[in-house]
């Protein structure tokens, strides 16, 4: 409860000062990165060849760092919070991503296997009627995370991870944890990624007569690594690119799925909708709902991108606001409307639901399933190829999120230093190379043992977005207790979450519900009657290996450099605003919304 409760009966002090007071947001610092300069000094200079020009961009720019050093300092010595939130702020990677980028990295940057193919283990585990309720709660709960997240990122778009939020809100040992958690996490996820990208292949050569999966390992993952050695510009494109194509395919399977329900499935020697009565909605019970979870979560990971994207955004106060309420759409078309259509023409005892060996067999969506009985050609190896392209692009995502997550910790002493490698691009190089490292596991989609590898790979990544999630809210609570003690409105905020407070309580909640609901699926799951105690114990850890984790990086951490929960007087408030002058920006913003009319204030609503 010290979290929550920090009740301080003082008036305001000094330290109630507002974000626009006429000291700098950010102080200046010899590290601090001008980034006119750096593009000056990339550039390629009169008689330089393209050849050098290409090898020296990959030598380490001595000014470019994500966060200037020696702000945790070593030993037993305290932890600066205002050292910490200083460097956060200063970042210098390329803010050029788009209002267009980040939006459409909201509506579909994570879509990948979670939605695609792991719902199809999860159909078949909990029925139709308990996938369409664990993604509609999750829905909600990644609703009120994401407005939360962006009211932070639009006032402070740092570099690095959610750890900053969690360091400066809460604890600088649980932001440690966070930060570590939040790397490893998308870590694992390049060899999922990749193992799934593999088997995809295996719908058009089953028994892999053509080429070995592990051609395929390396065509992806080379693919992937080009695209984030080429810069935060590509990136971008890459993913805009990616989204559309994504976001076109799953409106077309509501279309089909929509002209199926209407009557045209019992032309095709099925009748949509009965599912729900033979075999039934749910399957197993509320213990069948609970297990489903995991995989929901899965399936959203990736949502909260949209805020670390916010520190290369060329103008986050007004692309971020956009991009979050996107999220609202991406819940209820891409997730609900979707599952429930599958849910109507898919039943959960299907026998290829139950043969699927797990998240990387693209045999076992439920997607690809309706599309087949529909009985349309082509159609089929049409979405598979989406599915292709769904994962690979959630592939890119995990190097792009661990390179800088790592980049960002390892700035500030909380990984080994290497990996604060920034070259003359301004790409955190061997970062980059270490999360391309970690993908080569993707190798053991040629091997007999890959399925224990992916099982284990998924019990790390399973969790981590809860974890991350649950922080955020949080934090966004302790954040507008701050606020207020330190004499701020709400009104002064450049953008409100629409959820509020109230939104960030329910989403903490909610994914408190979660982690309880995994224990105990986890501790005693389905048939867990026949099943020895070390089939329990592993199947506790399969799905809980994140909390270990966690608590193996917030304990020592917290002993090591005995760091406090930070309290709401001491929390600081103005260091990252980038905005000069925010009370001109929050009066510039009001002037613009009193000038519209209804239907521009509807649409600024929900979009």
């Amino acid at each position: 409860m010290a979290f929550i409760m920090d009740i301080d009966l003082e008036k305001l002090t000094s330290r109630s000062r507002k974000p626009w007071d006429s000291t700098p947001s950010t102080p200046s610092h010899p590290l601090t990165l001008n980034h006119s300069e750096h593009d000056d000094r990339t550039r390629r200079r009169p008689g330089q060849t393209r050849w050098k020009y290409l090898i020296d961009g990959f030598k380490r720019d001595p000014h470019a760092k994500v966060t200037p050093g020696n702000v945790i300092r070593g030993g037993r010595q305290p932890y600066s919070v205002e050292q910490a939130a200083s460097a956060t702020a200063r970042t210098p990677l390329a803010r050029r991503l788009k209002a267009r980028h980040l939006q459409m990295i909201a509506i579909g940057g994570s879509i990948g296997t979670g939605l695609f193919v792991g719902t199809g283990s999860a159909l078949a585990t909990g029925g139709p009627g308990s996938l369409l309720i664990a993604f509609v709660l999750i829905g909600l709960m990644i609703f009120c995370t994401v407005h939360s997240l962006g009211e932070m990122a639009v006032l402070f778009p740092v570099a690095g991870s959610f750890s900053a939020y969690s360091t400066r809100f809460l604890d600088p040992a649980w932001g440690f944890a966070m930060g570590w958690n939040y790397a490893l996490q998308w870590l694992v996820a390049l060899p999922i990624e990749i193992t799934a990208a593999s088997f995809t292949i295996t719908y058009w050569d089953p028994n892999n007569s053509r080429l070995h999966p592990s051609i395929w390992v390396i065509v992806f993952l080379g693919l992937i690594i080009l695209i984030n050695l080429c810069g935060i510009k590509v990136y971008g494109e890459a993913e805009y690119i990616f989204s559309i194509i994504k976001v076109v395919a799953v409106v077309a399977f509501i279309i089909l799925g929509v002209v199926l329900c209407s009557g045209s499935s019992e032309q095709m020697g099925f009748k949509a909708g009965a599912t729900w009565v033979d075999p039934g909605a749910f399957n197993h019970g509320f213990k069948g709902l609970c297990s489903v979870f995991t995989t929901a979560a899965f399936a959203f990971s990736g949502t909260e991108l949209v805020g670390l994207a916010a520190a290369e955004a060329s103008n986050p106060r007004k692309s971020l606001p956009m991009a979050v309420k996107q999220v609202f759409w991406r819940i209820s078309l891409f997730y609900v409307i979707s599952l429930a259509l599958v849910g109507l023409l898919v039943r959960y005892d299907d026998e290829r639901l139950v043969r699927g060996t797990g998240m990387a067999d693209v045999r076992a969506s439920p997607f690809v399933i309706a599309i087949n009985q529909a009985g349309i050609a082509v159609l089929p190896s049409a979405f598979n190829s989406v599915i292709l392209i769904a994962v690979l692009s959630v592939g890119n995502s995990s190097v792009f999120g661990s390179s800088r997550t790592l980049a960002a910790l390892a700035d500030q002493g909380q990984a080994p230093r290497l990996l604060s490698y920034i070259d003359r691009r301004g790409r955190p190089l061997l970062s980059i190379l270490l999360a391309s490292l970690v993908g080569f596991l993707g190798f053991f989609a040629g091997s007999d043992k890959r399925e224990l590898v992916f099982e284990w790979l998924m019990a790390l990544s399973g969790l981590s977005s809860v974890f991350t999630w649950g922080s955020i809210c949080l934090a966004h609570i302790r954040f507008r207790r701050a606020w207020k003690m330190q004499g701020h409105k709400v009104g002064e905020l450049a953008f409100r979450s629409q959820a509020g407070v109230a939104g960030s309580w329910i989403g903490f909640g909610m994914n408190a519900v979660v982690l309880v609901a995994q224990f105990w699926t986890g501790f005693a799951p389905v048939g867990y009657e026949g099943m020895s105690v070390r089939e329990r114990v592993r199947s506790w850890f399969s799905v809980y290996m994140a909390l270990p984790v966690v608590l193996a990086f917030y304990l020592p951490y917290k002993l090591w450099n005995r760091t406090r929960i930070v309290g709401a007087r001491e929390m600081d408030l103005r260091t990252g605003v980038r905005e000069g002058n925010l009370r001109e920006l929050v009066e510039e913003v009001k002037e613009e919304e009193r000038e519209w009319g209804r239907a521009r204030r509807i649409y600024n609503f929900f979009f």
